[in-house]
């Protein structure tokens, strides 16, 4: 269970971790990681989250630029990291992304 306190969050941050077509398309893909990410061997997506060498490969790009682009959207708190041995998983913070969405409609 993914605990979110938004009072922590800068909206700013938050708004510019979503001006990225990359980091919209991760967001994106792990809406439905099982639809993006079945072929996962290391467990189900859905369950522990998807590892950062298949977003990688779908991403096209290098795995520190992914990384990167990850962390953006970690410190943002639209995802959360799981770590299992060496290997980092990702998942879609649904109650952080629905607090920024009710903050944007209480705000435009």
């Amino acid at each position: 269970m993914t605990i979110y306190c938004p009072g922590m969050v800068d909206r700013l941050e938050q708004s510019k971790a979503l001006a990225s077509q990359a980091r919209l398309s991760v967001l994106g893909w792990l809406a439905d990681p099982q639809a993006h990410f079945a072929h996962q061997v290391t467990g189900p997506p859905a369950e522990i989250g998807v590892c950062v060498t298949l977003l990688a490969a779908r991403l096209e790009m290098a795995q520190p630029t992914v990384s990167r682009h990850l962390e953006v959207l970690r410190r943002a708190g639209f995802v959360t990291v799981r770590r299992i041995g060496k290997w980092a998983y990702f998942q879609r913070n649904e109650a952080a992304l629905a607090d920024y969405k009710a903050w944007i409609n209480d705000h435009l």
